[in-house]
Parts: structure tokens; C-alpha cells; sequence
């Protein structure tokens, strides 16, 4: 039996894939819950085999959340799963520690497959993403300019181009003002970009955040 906590602040869409996986006799759901800061608690307390987790929550985003999850040392292994078909995310979450990545609009019996593969310690990327991804690892490819960003800088910039503004940035990051700046600074620098609605663009011609 797969022992999976679910992790998605929209309730409708967590109970969606509960309902899903329960339809399977090999995999149980011990909990589900729509905050990060409670999923990583939650693997200390339940120790899940895998933890479905939604990149875009409101308290910590994935790449975060699957540090403190792995940092937790609870053997869970950690399946994210985002609305963003971007390659940069799947290799900064794998990178972080996380066994698998699966865009939203996967079929339900990939989500599935997914939850199994990981459980059985292999490692799982949407077949859309995989050359992407790969793309990413191998040298001589070309590389996308995001790369160049540190992952916290990335944080920060996903934020900003949400409509964030610098004081919320401190607020979400725990992050002082002057540090968000310096933060923002850099990445203007390393992007050659202008400001906030640059970013923005940016963000979303990179498939980083939705169009809004």
C-alpha cells in the first residue's frame, strides 16, 4: 500500500485527486491539506511513502516546500505537480530533491503512474517536459536565461511578476526590504530588464507564471 499526502490550497482540485487515488486498491490517502508549512509537518508526524504537492501554494512555493520536506528527513518522496509546463521549475524542484514532476494537464492515470514510479524510488517527468528537462542537464544545449538566476532570485522574481510588491515579497520570503531590493536589482541586471512590468512579460513569455 502507497501512503501519499495530498498538498493543494484548492480544496476542489485536492479532493479531486483523493477521489482519484482512493479509486486505486494499492493507494491510501493519509491526508491532504492546502499549506505548505502543514505538509511539512505532516510528513514528520504521518511519514507518507509520497507527497503530491502543488507548486503554486500560498504559504511556500514547491522548490521551498520540497527543501523542508526533504530537510525533514521523513523518506518522503515528493511529486510536484503545477499548472507550468516550464522546464526551469522541474529542473530546480528535482535539483532540490524532489523525484518527480507532473503538469496539471497530465491525464488523471499519469498522476497515477507518476505516484507509483516514485514510490518505487524511480524518478518521474511529464513526457511532455522530459527533452526539456534533459535540455537542461546536458552541456551544449542552449540555455534558458532564467537559468541564470539564483533560486532565490527566481522566487522573487515569480513573486514580482504575480503583482507582488517589494513589502509583500518580504512578507511571503520572510525577507528583509532591502534585501528584496537587492534581489530585484540582480535580476533586472542578469535579465537586461527595465522594471516590474518587464518582469512580468518576462515571466510570462517563459510560461513561469499564467498570463493574467
Amino acid at each position: 500500500m502507497i501512503r501519499i499526502l495530498v498538498v493543494d490550497d484548492h480544496a476542489l482540485v485536492r479532493e479531486g485527486v483523493c477521489r482519484l487515488l482512493e479509486g486505486h486498491a494499492d493507494l491510501h490517502v493519509v491526508a491532504q491539506t492546502g499549506s505548505g508549512h502543514d505538509a511539512v509537518r505532516l510528513c514528520r508526524e504521518l511519514h507518507p511513502d509520497v507527497v503530491i504537492l502543488d507548486y503554486g501554494l500560498p504559504d511556500l512555493d514547491g522548490l521551498e516546500a520540497t527543501r523542508q520536506i526533504v530537510a525533514a528527513r521523513s523518506d518522503a518522496r515528493v511529486l510536484v505537480v503545477t499548472m507550468h509546463a516550464s522546464e526551469e521549475y522541474a529542473a530546480r524542484v528535482l535539483g532540490a530533491g524532489a523525484a518527480g514532476f507532473v503538469v496539471k494537464a497530465a491525464a488523471a492515470e499519469e498522476l497515477v503512474a507518476a505516484v507509483r514510479k516514485v514510490a518505487a524510488l524511480g524518478v518521474y517527468v511529464s513526457p511532455s517536459m522530459v527533452d526539456k528537462v534533459l535540455g537542461r542537464i546536458h552541456p551544449g544545449q542552449e540555455t534558458p536565461p532564467e537559468a541564470a538566476l539564483s533560486d532565490r532570485e527566481m522566487q522573487v522574481l515569480t513573486l514580482l511578476a504575480q503583482g507582488a510588491t517589494s513589502r509583500e515579497v518580504c512578507a511571503k520570503l520572510a525577507l528583509s526590504l532591502s534585501t528584496v531590493e537587492t534581489y530585484r536589482s540582480r535580476i533586472l541586471q542578469k535579465l537586461g530588464l527595465r522594471n516590474n512590468s518587464d518582469i512580468t512579460r518576462f515571466a510570462i513569455r517563459r510560461r513561469l507564471i499564467e498570463n493574467m
